[in-house]
């Protein structure tokens, strides 16, 4: 009854830990109504090294008394032109100008202005731009989104008119440029959208002028803003290639001297530019628009330096490295890809002749030193990833050769750690490189996730804020190499319990890696921890042996979805702005717009299948499982076979990293980064298995499953029992490479008995003596190998003249 009813047990267990996980979330500061008036300005291209009190002043004193933070400007296209900025900013969602531009370029023509009246303005190709957007974009923006949620509003310059047209092109108050008395224009309306200019090139001369112009406009806007009111500066597009991160200042009452951050970026100090839109309404104490903007309210945070220098030297510092990890990163990757699919290439002979040959002829076995050399290549190949994450923890980027730099941090640290996996106790021991890699993995990125996940944003192996797709917690690549380092240390410590304890231990480790990824104070990933989720229960079934049946997939699936559903009634049941992405995912396809979401996943799914590196590392890694480490002579159905918590461990990585993958527009991404980590293992594994293939254990009188052990599963070590002569397991340690099953010494009386000797094909594994019985359909393991009886004196026969016989 205890074994019937422990699968619904333990899935319960997972479900609780995942939706608490979820549920729970950091206190955010509730936007109020700070001002009676907003004024936006914008200037195309501004970043933080264009400020500085000599040719920026009034922005200067600006930042000092008001909140800062770095501005991601992404759009609906890539790059973000000035009039791509400008549309998003008025539309509170990923919106782009239509018309013939080229792939990195930005539309030809300029916008065109109407004044017919003196006193408005209209924009005629407005409506074609509400159509472009709506109907062949992604997003589902609507331009003018902003403006409809006031009753009046105001814009100076051309720019400005893209942000504040209604949808159907009409500005209701329009002035090209600043009049000699502003006050009664910015007067006029609730919001006010001021273009100040734009600051473009490479020249630091030139770009010092266009922001010293720009400065000056704004010490005008400043002079006549109006009582209690709100001005938000902000670099509102890039005006090259590549993106980059740009100047946002929030000056007014409640926004003293702090960091600028907003929900959707979930990290003091930076905002994005659709937050600048429900920011403003928030501040006026205007309701939102119907259709939610894919921003959130900006607030103001505490723990900025008093120093300004220093405080604006953050988001400067944040704007190189993301600058630099564009170039780096895709290098990264696309050596990492090729190194193990050298590796994979490499390692094909070594296990075609890893096995010793039972006849008195057979291949060359490959020498020792060889052997060890190739593990440690592995191992160093597993390492990669979680060492270019700690190598951001050293300011890189600021070298004149940034990549050169990185590359030698790496691969310091690469070194430092193969060398600790090397020299850790009980390497030699079949499971020992395995557990060691994967608890330093799962340690490296658990502890960068605890303490606010710093190395990975703006990270090689982490994720951009240019892209403006995450700002905390564990990023793509990371939580690949995290779930998979969490299961093969759960199979790893599973392994060396009793098999009665094996799902238990799989669950205590796997929930509490549910609880890092999920919650929003770590990871901050609900999809991938109800992927994970999946992952784990697939795990926790099948790690005390068996295969996975139907019921046990059944309850794999049914956690999953209690998790995914538990966290939607939650999210649900929250005011619509402060959902997050699944329930407003939910509340979408309620009201017939969710079709749009389904379209970016699927969008975002093909992108990057084809676009990635990553993609390489899990097809490669794929071909290598099936064509190779699964075949008769690869070793791994030996290890599956040996090591059931193991097997279990694999396939829980391999449901979660695919499930995630798809769910959250990853493709492959996640899986080739989880196959970075255990394909390389595996491979290690297997070829010490088929090293010891051959090896059986010494009788050892009064130590049979009859007298207490486990069985062939018995892989505790305890008893002295040990493979004959020597190899790299160093002996029966608690994860030696070989476990047979003990041959106990008979009485003198009785014939001897010999366990036939190990077939070559995985279906006759229960011959094998160095390989556990696989539990039988009722879950129990037959207590002895097949054996065959023979006289006193036929022992000293050779194993084929026995099984002949």
């Amino acid at each position: 009854m205890l074994r019937r009813i422990a699968p619904a047990l333990l899935t319960v267990l997972v479900v609780a830990l995942g939706v608490t996980a979820l549920a729970a979330r950091p206190p955010q500061g509730t936007p109020q109504r700070t001002a009676d008036f907003v004024v936006l300005a914008g200037i195309a291209g501004l970043r933080w090294e264009d400020v500085d009190p000599q040719s920026t002043p009034t922005l200067w004193r600006m930042a000092q008394d008001g909140s800062i933070g770095s501005l991601s400007v992404r759009s609906a296209h890539r790059p973000t032109c000035p009039v791509d900025g400008w549309l998003t900013l008025g539309a509170g969602s990923f919106a782009a100008w239509n018309g013939s531009r080229s792939v990195d370029g930005c539309p030809s023509a300029a916008v065109t202005v109407e004044q017919p009246d003196g006193i408005g303005a209209n924009l005629p190709d407005q409506e074609s731009v509400v159509q472009y957007n709506q109907q062949r974009l992604p997003w589902g923006a609507m331009p003018g989104s902003l403006s409809e949620s006031v009753r009046c509003s105001v814009a100076v310059g051309p720019g400005a008119a893209v942000a504040a047209a209604r949808p159907f092109g009409r500005v209701d108050r329009y002035a090209s440029g600043l009049p000699a008395d502003p006050r009664p224009l910015l007067g006029s309306c609730v919001l006010s959208i001021v273009d100040l200019g734009t600051v473009e090139g490479a020249d630091p001369a030139t770009r010092a002028e266009e922001a010293r112009a720009a400065d000056a406009e704004l010490a005008r806007v400043l002079a006549a803003r109006p009582p209690r009111s709100l001005v938000l500066v902000a670099g509102i597009s890039d005006t090259t290639q590549p993106a980059r991160l740009h100047v946002a200042v929030a000056d007014g009452p409640g926004w003293e001297r702090g960091w600028l951050t907003s929900a959707s970026t979930g990290r003091d100090g930076y905002l994005q530019l659709v937050d600048l839109a429900p920011t403003a309404l928030a501040a006026l104490g205007r309701p939102m628009p119907e259709r939610l903007f894919l921003g959130r309210p900006a607030i103001s945070t505490g723990g900025r330096p008093a120093d300004l220098t220093e405080a604006i030297n953050a988001p400067a510092n944040a704007d190189r490295e993301a600058a630099a990890q564009r170039s780096v990163s895709g290098v990264f990757f696309a050596l990492l890809a090729g190194v193990q699919v050298l590796l994979a290439i490499a390692i094909l002979p070594l296990l075609r002749r890893a096995r010793p040959h039972a006849g008195p002829a057979g291949p060359t076995p490959v020498s020792g030193r060889i052997v060890a050399v190739m593990e440690l290549l592995l191992v160093a190949a597993a390492l990669t990833v979680p060492a270019a994450l700690l190598a951001d923890a050293v300011p890189w980027w600021r070298g004149e050769h940034p990549g050169w730099i990185f590359a030698g941090v790496t691969a310091l640290l690469v070194a430092a750690g193969t060398a600790a996996v090397r020299f850790v106790p009980g390497y030699a021991n079949t499971l020992g490189p395995l557990g060691a890699v994967a608890g330093l993995t799962t340690l490296v990125v658990g502890l960068d996730v605890l303490t606010g996940a710093r190395l990975q944003l703006n990270g090689v192996v982490g994720y951009s804020a240019l892209q403006g797709g995450r700002y905390a917690g564990l990023s793509t690549v990371g939580l690949g190499v995290f779930l998979a380092g969490a299961l093969v240390s759960g199979g790893w410590f599973a392994q060396r319990v009793h098999r009665g304890w094996r799902p238990a231990v799989m669950v205590a480790v796997g929930g509490l890696a549910v609880v890092v990824v999920g919650s929003p104070y770590l990871g901050a990933d609900p999809v991938g921890a109800i992927a994970l989720t999946a992952g784990v229960s697939v795990a926790a079934v099948i790690s005390a042996g068996g295969w996975l049946t139907i019921s046990r997939l059944a309850w794999a699936t049914m956690a999953a979805l209690a998790v995914g559903i538990g966290f939607a009634v939650v999210d649900l049941r929250r005011p619509a702005a402060e959902r997050g992405s699944l329930g407003r995912f939910l509340s979408a396809l309620g009201d017939g717009t969710g079709g749009f979401a389904v379209h970016r996943s699927s969008t975002e799914n093909f992108e990057t299948l084809v676009n990635s590196p990553l993609t390489v590392l899990a097809l490669a890694g794929g071909l290598l499982v099936w064509f190779a480490l699964l075949q008769p002579w690869g070793g791994l159905m030996r290890l599956f076979g040996i090591y059931p918590a193991v097997r279990a461990a694999f396939a829980g990585t391999v449901v979660a990293a695919v499930l995630g993958g798809v769910l959250d527009g990853a493709a492959l991404d996640l899986m080739g980064a989880a196959a970075a980590l255990v394909v390389p293992m595996a491979a290690l594994a297997s070829l010490r298995v088929l090293g010891h293939a051959a090896d059986r254990t010494r009788p050892v009188a009064g130590r049979s499953p009859a007298n207490g052990s486990d069985g062939a599963d018995d892989d505790s070590g305890s008893g002295g029992v040990g493979p004959v002569g020597d190899g790299p397991t160093g002996g029966g340690g608690p994860l030696g490479a070989v476990h047979p099953r003990p041959i106990t010494g008979p009485p003198p009386s009785a014939p001897a008995k010999v366990a036939i000797p190990a077939s070559d094909t995985p279906g006759e594994r229960r011959g094998d003596a160095d390989e556990p019985a696989e539990p039988t359909a009722s879950g129990s393991t037959p207590d002895a190998a097949p054996t065959v009886p023979v006289a006193p004196r036929q022992v000293s026969r050779s194993s084929t003249e026995i099984a002949a016989s």
